[in-house]
């Protein structure tokens, strides 16, 4: 701080006043922690934020800079009462000073945080966030268990991204109040469930984004049990990835967020996948590179039909010439067989007994239809049958 006598009669420009004013607020007023309300709050396309602070009776200018701004937990509205932390800045061209805010968070925050960070050391000290009872995560899942709000966004972007990454994966939703007094029961209720009836092989846990206040659920103590003694693995996806709460510790995989968890619980199916497809492209470009070398050691199309038909009218041929040569065999035998039948024919006639009598000659029995074969056979007296080519007549021998 400067003398207030040095400076009685001094001549001073504007700019050097307006100098002496910033380096005495600057280097006087820093490091300071201011509640108000909020007013006025203007989030700029550059990513900075101007609002005004104010009480009943007093308001005072506000910047907050984008390197600062991406850390707060919540999104600041008209009304809300915050404490931020910070220095004086003095505008120089305007000759106005403002508060440069490093932090922001809601009235009460600076408590509970002090109680998370209590109960933290105390479940921390029972045990129950040591690395050796923590469960691993199946990498193939074949149901997922979901407790979460049933309306909220982080529900869909969960099913979104597991119906793109794993369509095959079976989403059981178990829905649950992630908000307000109730909701710790709910939500611990819900776990327990999932394990009482086994309905699924691994749970996310969890909600979107949202205040300090509004996470509490989360690291209540009816959450934190249930939690550590589920025997199905648990993924807790609570808030954005600046938001923390006990689930988080006690759980068996932190995911900076729902669409996180839904991504880590799918990995596996998904690799899975990738890698069958890569096989089947293996296999298809294995199939077509056998095909190619099978193509060149078969002669083409073409050449082959011209062989076909070369082959084909060769057969033709010789089955023509077989055709005549048996047909031609079959005229000569049936030829000479009829010459052989009439041969017999005749030979049989010349030695048949009616071709005998056709000649005029007879045949000659007794009575007793005995042949007689010469003279001394036939007696004289005795009736005789003769028999012509025509017929026979009965004669008696006189002589």
């Amino acid at each position: 701080m400067h003398d207030d006598s040095l400076l009685l009669g001094t001549e001073l420009s504007v700019t050097e006043l307006t100098t002496l004013i910033k380096r005495t607020l600057e280097e006087g007023f820093y490091g300071l922690r201011v509640s108000g309300e909020l007013s006025n709050f203007r989030p700029a396309s550059s990513g900075h934020w101007f609002f005004t602070l104010k009480d009943s009776t007093s308001s005072l200018s506000a910047i907050m800079f984008k390197s600062s701004a991406w850390r707060v937990s919540f999104k600041p509205q008209e009304g809300d009462k915050v404490v931020v932390t910070g220095s004086l800045d003095v505008y120089a061209a305007r000759g106005t000073y403002q508060l440069k805010c490093d932090t922001m968070e809601k009235s009460g925050t600076g408590d509970i945080l002090a109680l998370l960070e209590k109960r933290k050391r105390e479940y921390d000290e029972m045990g129950y966030f040591a690395p050796e009872r923590k469960k691993r995560i199946p990498i193939k899942p074949k149901r997922v268990g979901v407790v979460t709000s049933a309306t909220g966004a982080a529900l869909q972007d969960i099913l979104q991204i597991l119906s793109r990454r794993a369509p095959s994966l079976d989403i059981l939703i178990l829905p649950a109040t992630v908000q307000g007094n109730t909701a710790a029961q709910t939500i611990a209720n819900r776990i327990r469930q999932a394990n009482l009836l086994l309905l699924c092989d691994v749970l996310i846990v969890g909600r979107g984004g949202g205040s300090l206040e509004d996470l509490l659920p989360f690291s209540e103590d009816a959450v934190i049990r249930a939690i550590y003694e589920s025997e199905i693995p648990v993924i807790s996806a609570v808030g954005h990835e600046i938001d923390w709460a006990l689930s988080d510790f006690v759980a068996d995989l932190r995911a900076p967020t729902p669409s996180a968890a839904a991504e880590l619980v799918s990995q596996g199916i998904l690799d899975l996948c990738q890698k069958v497809e890569s096989l089947g492209l293996a296999i298809h470009k294995g199939m077509q590179h056998r095909l190619q070398l099978l193509e060149q050691r078969i002669p083409s199309t073409e050449a082959m039909q011209r062989s076909m038909a070369h082959l084909l009218e060769k057969r033709e041929y010789l089955l023509a010439n077989a055709a005549h040569s048996m047909s031609q065999a079959y005229k000569e035998k049936l030829e000479k067989s009829s010459q052989r039948v009439l041969l017999a024919t005749r030979e049989l006639q010349a030695l048949s007994p009616l071709a005998i009598l056709a000649r005029g000659y007879t045949l000659v029995f007794d009575s007793q239809g005995k042949a007689i074969h010469n003279r001394e056979e036939a007696k004289v007296g005795e009736r005789i049958k003769l028999t012509f080519i025509d017929g026979s007549r009965k004669a008696l021998i006189e002589e």
